[in-house]
């Protein structure tokens, strides 16, 4: 039986992340700074070897049911209690898949171990998570919680931040844009204390992100 492109993305996805990008042995000061990753396919892995590299923590799902599993795997490793979801459709995936979660504010500032929440657009350049206050999550879901997870869908990706903008215009209007857009890269980190690196001062400690694939099916 033939791999199907799922398959064959995933072993990319997982091969990138084993190995180093390689070094070319000479620049070519021709080709451009930055250049483009031709396909989905080429900017699901570029993602994931940015979001890894500023310390995300990473996880590819081919289908719900895969993201159901992960996300339960995850929380018993990390004993989450109290993960908060507050987006209609994150709390319906939920339900669905029979996954705990909080669904209110009960004890936010006190319990508030994990949160879930969508994202506007992944950025494969940088690793970054374009979130906006636009969603049910609103401001504090990104930001308070120890933990941050995230569930996206591969057609999310973008090659910059500029193209990510962009979709922001695109979907709300550039007079409409949401009253916060914040880029994540990585985990909160500071250095300003006696130049210790110290993660978690400014936000969440970890970052999470669940990549849900929602390409459609290779045709035989």
């Amino acid at each position: 039986m033939s791999d199907t492109s799922r398959d064959i993305v995933l072993r990319r996805i997982r091969e990138s992340l084993r190995q180093p990008s390689p070094l070319s042995a000479r620049p070519d000061f021709s080709a451009p700074l930055h250049p483009r990753p031709a396909a989905t396919d080429d900017l699901a892995v570029a993602f994931a070897q940015s979001f890894v590299r500023v310390g995300g923590v990473f996880f590819f799902c081919e289908t719900a049911e895969h993201f159901y599993d992960q996300l339960f795997a995850y929380k018993q490793e990390k004993g989450l209690e109290n993960l908060y979801v507050w987006e209609p459709e994150l709390k319906k995936l939920l339900h669905d898949g029979n996954i705990g979660f909080q669904s209110d504010e009960t004890n936010f500032l006190e319990h508030a171990d994990a949160s879930l929440t969508t994202c506007e657009a992944l950025v494969a350049r940088t690793g970054s998570v374009l979130v906006a206050a636009a969603t049910g999550s609103g401001r504090r879901l990104s930001i308070y919680p120890d933990q941050h997870l995230v569930l996206a869908r591969t057609s999310q990706i973008v090659t910059d931040i500029g193209d990510g903008l962009k979709l922001l215009q695109e979907k709300y209007g550039a007079d409409k844009l949401p009253s916060m857009v914040s880029l994540t890269t990585g985990p909160s980190r500071t250095a300003d204390i006696e130049k210790t690196l110290v993660l978690g001062a400014h936000g969440p400690r970890s970052i999470v992100l669940f990549l849900l694939d929602d390409a459609p099916a290779a045709t035989t």
